[in-house]
């Protein structure tokens, strides 16, 4: 299933919001440095897409696809980061590069690099 890499950002966000409680259209625009118009746009597209659903008390909830895709995304973040932190990357910029690599690399790349983190780990 492809999605633009803006909605992969989103649901990621919602899905690491969500581990610290209820999650509102505001508690996104403010992780993400957005404006609430324009994150209402978004989810409003995310909720079309059926990846999200909102709640009467606006809160927001991945649905099992968004959910899906949330998983794959913050699972590249967090094993790019560790891999380029691995090899010497400073933890920020690590960070940030993960965010950028995590929605171009290829399964094939993430499998590779997936098997050296685990390896590092376990020596």
């Amino acid at each position: 299933m492809v999605i633009k890499e803006s909605a992969e950002m989103y649901l990621e966000t919602i899905l690491v919001l969500s581990k610290k409680g209820t999650v509102r259209s505001i508690d996104i625009a403010r992780e993400m440095n957005f404006s609430r118009p324009s994150v209402s746009v978004a989810l409003h597209n995310l909720k079309k897409e059926d990846y999200i659903s909102i709640g009467e008390d606006q809160s927001v909830k991945l649905l099992p696809k968004g959910l899906e895709i949330a998983k794959t995304i913050y699972e590249r973040h967090t094993v790019l980061t560790e891999f380029l932190e691995q090899i010497g990357v400073k933890s920020s910029i690590a960070a940030a590069d993960a965010c950028k690599i995590e929605h171009d690399i290829s399964p094939e790349s993430f499998k590779a690099i997936k098997k050296i983190v685990k390896a590092n780990k376990e020596k």
